[in-house]
């Protein structure tokens, strides 16, 4: 009897035990994937502030002026414009569950708040450059030039905003905006604020 008792566990404990432990690993896998989600939203919105700001770098540094351009779902292409042509510099691509789109519910005023970032475009559109009164707007390439300006195609200042999100997620919304005359990036991000959304910037 006392050799049956030392033996080890009994089939119920091991039974009890493997339950236990599976209840644990789905409540881990429960709370990972909303945490695994926002780092890709993170990534996405990082990686296209990043290789905005690295083309406008480059072409101060290089003396060259150097064409983004954005393409659906989430790519980015950058082109170093040389006598002979684009020269392809980098291509970024953005994580497949984050794409570069508007989710309804944004702000889409210029004026009242809340507004748009920095007040570029109504909200309508996920690459909105060559705002007015340069452009028309919808456009989804800017050209940095050595003098730090970002410019259209014809050379004029080129003000806009592009905007990423995960679809169905309108609280994952980011927004990335550019100054035409100076150059300057500004990265936002959404909030929920009383009766609706907010930008703020990051």
């Amino acid at each position: 009897m006392n050799l049956r008792k030392q033996a080890g566990f009994s089939l119920l404990e091991l039974i009890m035990v493997i339950s236990i432990s599976m209840i644990v690993a789905g409540i881990t896998a429960i709370s990972w994937v909303p945490l695994m989600e926002q780092q890709h939203v993170t990534s996405a919105y990082n990686s296209t502030l990043t290789t905005l700001r690295r083309a406008r770098d480059q072409a101060a540094g290089d003396m060259e002026q150097y064409q983004v351009t954005f393409s659906t779902p989430g790519t980015i292409t950058v082109d170093k414009m040389t006598g002979a042509g684009p020269v392809l510099v980098l291509q970024t691509v953005l994580p497949t569950d984050v794409t570069f789109h508007v989710e309804p519910g944004i702000p889409t005023s210029q004026v009242t708040p809340p507004t748009t970032p920095d007040g570029f475009g109504t909200g309508g559109l996920a690459f909105d450059f060559d705002q007015p009164p340069s452009g028309t707007g919808g456009s989804s390439v800017v050209y940095f030039n050595p003098d730090g300006t970002a410019t259209d195609i014809n050379g004029n200042l080129n003000n806009g905003v592009v905007y990423l999100a995960r679809v169905g997620d309108l609280y994952s919304s980011r927004a990335i905006t550019v100054w035409g005359s100076t150059g300057r990036i500004r990265g936002f991000r959404l909030y929920q604020n009383a009766g609706g959304s907010i930008w703020r910037q990051q």
